[in-house]
């Protein structure tokens, strides 16, 4: 599949802030792909330039094959949704519908056709009547959909439209934007500093730092196999750990040395010989913690460890634990639950341990805050530090 939406060495500057920095990026007819990203990275000034609300300082951006760098707002096949909704106050839900079939001089047979028909799309046919001001958040932001799409726009820009809602009213938002996009099968362009949001949610995903992009792929590509550690720091949690290869295993893996623990077993995406220095990303959920020596195992990392710190979450436990100097988090999943259990408590002497596909090496990696590695050991009194991503 072509791209359809194109920004072709796009950048952008406001004063001496590099807002975007030579982006190039290509988003498929149809797709729901999303620029994922913190405050600042650059995510938002890239879909107003999709949109024409701002204009590039250099570079393209192409839509369908034609030019739109420089065309005005009104005259680009792409409408924009906003966190604060912008209904129009003093129209009802479908008048404001209504209103861009009106604003382009459509019959009042096809007026009302193309409403009506939105209307059953967001499922606000008995609301028709109401001012915005009698609407909960979630039906304001469905009608503002439905008035986006009914100029049958090519590209649908979202701008945090979930950020004004409450927990579990953008839960059922996002079950919405997904029935939406796959029954009218246009381009959605979804900005987010949510990451639950976009992985839910997306085909696609550009993870932007910096006015860059760091990563784009499928949310399983951006949460697995990470290539940067802003990546892996970001798209949930994780334990960075440096060090050195100092073996190759076979063909496929090699041995690393971490630390004070010489043989780490890691797959070796990356071709990497003995001497080079290695950065890996190994995720909570793929640590294993247990009382219990495991069984040893050709590709199985086990490592001693004590317990530091534990926070019980219901479905799950996380674990703080020190080996050889390192901190490592560890996220243990309640299958079952027995009475007669000993539980793993704070300074118990327990065993960590993963398999060598697990532990990802990333392309690039700086020091991400609290992700840290070789710690020194905490002191008696010092603050406690939960290891939350930045």
């Amino acid at each position: 599949m072509s791209e359809f939406l194109e920004f072709r060495n796009v950048s952008k500057r406001f004063g001496a802030i590099q807002a975007v920095d030579g982006v190039s990026l290509g988003i498929k007819k149809g797709e729901f792909f999303s620029l994922l990203g913190p405050s600042g990275c650059g995510k938002t000034t890239m879909l107003r330039l999709a949109a024409g609300f701002e204009y590039p300082d250099t570079g393209q951006v192409i839509l369908d094959g034609a030019d739109i760098t420089d065309l005005s707002p009104n005259k680009r096949k792409v409408n924009t949704i906003f966190q604060s909704y912008a209904l129009f106050p003093h129209l009802n839900v479908w008048e404001n519908i209504a209103f861009g079939l009106r604003v382009a001089k459509r019959s009042k047979r096809d007026i009302e056709t193309e409403v009506e028909a939105m209307l059953r799309l967001i499922r606000m046919g008995d609301q028709a009547g109401k001012k915005p001001d009698q609407l909960s958040g979630g039906q304001k932001q469905r009608v503002a959909i439905a008035r986006a799409l009914i100029n049958k726009p090519q590209v649908l820009l979202l701008d945090e439209p979930l950020a004004a809602l409450d927990l579990k009213l953008r839960q059922r938002m996002l079950i919405e934007l997904d029935m939406i996009h796959d029954q009218v099968g246009i381009t959605f362009l979804y900005v987010t500093h949510d990451q639950g949001e976009a992985m839910s949610l997306s085909d696609r995903i550009a993870v932007m730092d910096s006015g860059r992009i760091e990563q784009v792929g499928s949310p399983a590509e951006i949460y697995e196999t990470p290539r940067t550690s802003f990546v892996a720091a970001f798209i949930g949690d994780t334990n960075f750990l440096e060090g050195e290869v100092t073996g190759l295993v076979e063909s496929e893996y090699c041995q690393v040395k971490i630390a004070d623990i010489p043989g780490v077993i890691c797959f070796n995406d990356k071709s990497m010989k003995p001497g080079n220095p290695v950065y890996l990303s190994i995720r909570p959920e793929k640590i294993h913690i247990s009382r219990d020596r495991p069984e040893e195992s050709r590709l199985r990392n086990i490592v001693p460890a004590v317990v530091e710190d534990m926070i019980y979450l219901g479905s799950t436990t996380k674990y703080w634990v020190r080996t050889h100097g390192l901190r490592v988090q560890v996220l243990r999943q309640h299958f079952r639950f027995f009475l007669d259990e000993k539980p793993i408590r704070w300074n118990d002497d327990v065993w960590i341990w993963w398999h060598g596909d697990d532990g990802f090496m990333l392309d690039r990696y700086r020091a991400v805050d609290e992700h840290l590695v070789a710690l020194p050991p905490r002191k008696v009194g010092e603050p406690e530090d939960n290891n939350e991503k930045p």
